[in-house]
């Protein structure tokens, strides 16, 4: 019973909840930037209402299952990983052998079902998008996995999220050091990229193919997917907190220190996707083969020597 709490309150109900709060600030930060006022702070959530009052169009040619599970598939599965991620947060015991290889994978799954979304559209700007959507996962999963790799090495080469919490509160957080520095860096940067935010917004680049891979989408499956891409604003810094920053503690002046971590990445997201252009989808590749990658493999030296 205690998982199907976790599942409902703190994987669903909690990640959604903030995940709406800190779209509004993205979106009310990005609106400041561009000297207009911004949305108030309940949008969020009143677009996905709004939405899932409209009717659910299916194209006439599209693989209908497939269409209409893909964006239930990814919600599916950030809601899992938030439930594991809490798990291990609140009570590190809770760990299991390979959580943190099941959390990877699972992070894969939400990208995964905007390319089946796209492709069985039958849109060809959403295979356009689903494509380059593809070409992002392979570009950024790489040094993605070095800089988890460092954290793995600096830990005692555990695979468990509670014994890595342990480690960084025995041992100062794993961030404080240049390795993992370097390999937070590199993180954040693929979180971006994960997101799907500027520069890395190719895939789904409004004004070249509108709305790529979700172009066909309308109704309660765009909900669901706008819902997914707001929980993961949360998800994906709160992995980051867990695996670098030693997570939530809510212990005395611990919970403020943990909500300005995650206030602090979020607001660091938010600057990244309002200061540059979008890169085409072969120069982000090439960036994340190249400069990240180099980066990440330099982290994983210097964690093997203890640094």
């Amino acid at each position: 019973m205690i998982y199907i709490f976790y599942f409902i309150v703190y994987g669903f109900l909690l990640t959604a909840v903030i995940g709406l709060l800190a779209s509004w600030i993205d979106r009310k930060v990005t609106a400041r930037v561009q000297y207009r006022v911004g949305p108030p702070i309940l949008q969020p959530l009143i677009d996905i209402v709004k939405l899932l009052g409209k009717e659910t169009l299916i194209p006439v040619n599209a693989s209908k299952i497939t269409f209409l599970l893909a964006p239930v598939i990814g919600l599916a599965s950030v809601i899992l990983v938030s439930t594991l991620l809490w798990l291990n947060n609140i009570d590190t015991s809770n760990t299991v052998i390979g959580d943190l290889i099941a959390v990877l994978y699972l992070l894969v799954i939400p990208s995964l079902s905007i390319m089946m979304g796209g492709f069985a559209s039958a849109n060809p700007l959403a295979s356009i998008g689903a494509s380059r959507e593809m070409k992002l996962v392979l570009g950024y999963e790489l040094p993605f996995i070095l800089a988890v790799l460092v954290v793995v090495i600096k830990s005692g080469f555990s695979i468990k999220i509670g014994e890595i919490l342990n480690f960084q509160i025995q041992n100062g957080v794993i961030a404080g050091s240049i390795s993992g520095t370097l390999a937070l860096i590199v993180a954040i940067l693929c979180i971006q990229a994960k997101l799907a935010l500027v520069p890395f917004d190719a895939p789904e680049a409004e004004t070249e193919i509108v709305g790529g891979p979700l172009i066909e989408y309308s109704g309660a499956g765009l909900a669901i997917y706008k819902l997914m891409k707001n929980m993961l604003l949360f998800v994906l810094p709160f992995f980051l907190m867990i695996l670098f920053m030693g997570g939530f503690r809510f212990d005395g002046i611990h919970l403020l220190y943990g909500i300005l971590k995650y206030i602090g990445l979020v607001a660091l997201i938010t600057v990244i996707r309002n200061t540059n252009p979008r890169v085409r989808i072969d120069q982000a590749v090439r960036f994340f083969w190249g400069p990240m990658t180099a980066i990440a493999v330099v982290a994983v030296v210097l964690a093997l020597r203890g640094l």
